[in-house]
């Protein structure tokens, strides 16, 4: 009795058609991995005293905020004008203005950003203010909500970038210390 187990002849069908179907697969997979959309990162750079302005019912002072901004995506921007928050202590201090613009795909951009801050609000945090100012750090927070749309083959899809930062500046010389900013794209698919 032969118990040796005896060779089959199971033919595998292989054609050009299988092959180019399963490579446009892997293709088409790879392309929407990179293409999923990537929330664009914020840097504040430098803060600039542009001026100082005192009248009898109020004190402002305008700033110059160049900021860094990467669009890591795959596909160009176009985003409309809006007002960035500045917040000291909690309380609204001023705001700074984003013109409305354009940035290209996986691309950095320096934007200078004029700002114009409340004296009269900071003279409210006074005893805050020169306790920042003797130890040469001071805290400031922002936010802004940035709308635009990114335009993908013959789509446009409306976005919006919810941007909040925690910047620590010396007071004294309006230099950037330390900073987080955090950010998050949501994307709106339907027109």
């Amino acid at each position: 009795m032969d118990l040796a187990p005896k060779p089959t002849a199971n033919k595998v069908n292989w054609s050009w058609t299988s092959a180019l179907i399963g490579a446009a697969s892997a293709t088409a997979a790879a392309a929407l991995i990179s293409a999923k959309p990537k929330d664009p990162t914020f840097h504040l750079i430098s803060i600039k005293l542009t001026s100082f302005k005192i009248n009898l019912s109020n004190i402002n002072a305008d700033l110059t905020l160049t900021v860094h901004v990467t669009n890591p995506n795959i596909t160009p921007i176009h985003y409309s004008s809006t007002t960035m928050s500045i917040f000291y202590d909690g309380s609204f201090l001023g705001e700074a203005h984003v013109k409305a613009g354009s940035q290209p795909p996986r691309s950095c951009r320096v934007l200078e950003l004029p700002a114009r801050l409340d004296g009269i609000e900071l003279a409210h945090h006074a005893g805050k203010f020169f306790a920042d100012v003797a130890k040469r750090e001071m805290a400031l927070d922002a936010k802004v909500e940035i709308s635009g749309t990114a335009k993908m083959l013959w789509w446009e899809h409306r976005f919006k970038v919810h941007v909040e930062c925690h910047v620590t500046v010396d007071p004294v010389f309006l230099d950037v210390i330390d900073q987080e900013n955090e950010s998050q794209l949501e994307l709106f698919l339907a027109s």
